[in-house]
């Protein structure tokens, strides 16, 4: 039951926070959900805010990179003597941001969100949404107790990196956890989501593509890819901070057993234009064809996607298999659920299926 829990969650209306938000209501988890948003989307927020947590909702108009986080006094007192639990989403997750705008919104934002989290006075557990790519450019094995500097394949990595150095200093003063996800796409078992990045660059590609006599295979193919259906992701989110026995631990939630991203590939374009790749194409060399915006426009992929087709990092998570250990949450393999991702995505590949959601609310 809600008890007297009240949670605050910045990153709404993005995806993975309404998807949050929806599951802990039908969980009865919360008495009060207050949701941080810029003014310019707070009408949307209360839209999609009564829809999902009908009379258990409070839209609050400010701004992560300001300090106070930009909320009104009176509200700020209110939340500092209520909230219990903090879900940090927001974030640019844009693989080709500039460094400036990463640096203000995933850096800055959280340390603001750190100090905010720090004036709670009845504050039960923060859980910090960073990724698992804090690795970079790293290979081999991963694990979750490693913040390791490294070399960064784009500044949303770089800038989340520096973000959960900040949020590791602060488990030392207040009870925390940080997740660090995988790649994040639709629910296993209706394909919804509300953008097509990330691997959907792939289904993309093979749209513009499925007229062509043939479509090469990328590089080896043998780098894991780490894909998570959101369900998954919320499920073992919500369990993991609802429990109170894991503040101080970090999260890989990620596919303990993932594919490689060849297998993936194959898939994806058999699958979708019933296909199979013939011939290699590197990557890098992918990357340089791929280096003009027009180009990267027509075929709606980002440059920077190709980098992940080239690291072998494989992500341990001993923390998550621990912890869910005994539970019914497992993450599913992208072969049971591909048939609804792509599902989805034919069905919408031509639809405005986020509208006007700023690039910092949660991805």
């Amino acid at each position: 039951m809600a008890g007297e829990k009240t949670y605050f969650i910045t990153g709404f209306p993005g995806f993975i926070a309404g998807e949050l938000i929806k599951e802990a209501v039908k969980r009865d988890l919360f008495q009060h959900v207050y949701v941080l948003v810029l003014p310019e989307m707070a009408e949307q927020a209360e839209i999609q805010l009564a829809e999902i947590a009908p009379g258990k909702g409070t839209v609050i108009k400010g701004d992560i990179t300001k300090e106070q986080l930009g909320i009104e006094p009176e509200t700020r007192r209110i939340l500092e003597q209520t909230v219990t639990h903090v879900y940090h989403l927001a974030a640019i997750y844009d693989l080709g941001v500039e460094r400036e705008a990463a640096f203000l919104v995933n850096v800055k934002g959280t340390i603001c969100v750190n100090r905010f989290v720090k004036s709670l006075q009845s504050l039960e557990l923060y859980t910090y949404f960073s990724t698992a790519y804090v690795s970079g450019k790293r290979e081999g094995k991963i694990f979750e107790s490693e913040l390791e500097p490294a070399e960064f394949k784009n500044f949303y990595e770089e800038t989340k990196w520096l973000a959960e150095k900040e949020v590791r200093s602060l488990q030392k003063e207040v009870p925390a956890i940080i997740i660090r996800p995988g790649i994040v796409v639709g629910h296993s078992k209706t394909g919804r989501t509300v953008k097509f990045d990330g691997p959907y660059y792939m289904l993309q590609l093979f749209q513009k593509l499925r007229y062509n006599p043939f479509i090469p295979a990328l590089g080896k193919g043998d780098v894991p890819f780490h894909l998570i259906p959101v369900d998954y992701l919320i499920q073992a989110v919500l369990y993991l901070s609802q429990s109170g026995r894991f503040s101080g631990k970090t999260f890989h939630i990620t596919d303990p057993d993932p594919l490689p991203i060849g297998k993936v590939y194959e898939l994806f374009l058999e699958k979708s234009i019933n296909m199979k790749p013939i011939g290699r194409v590197s990557p890098k060399l992918m990357k340089k064809c791929f280096s003009s915006d027009a180009l990267c426009r027509y075929f709606q992929v980002r440059k920077e996607a190709f980098d992940y087709f080239i690291y072998n990092a494989d992500y341990d998570c001993t923390n998550t298999a621990e912890a869910l250990k005994g539970t019914a949450i497992s993450c599913p393999s992208i072969v049971s659920y591909s048939d609804a991702m792509i599902q989805f995505f034919k069905e919408n590949q031509n639809q405005p299926i986020q509208k006007g959601v700023k690039a910092y609310a949660g991805s």
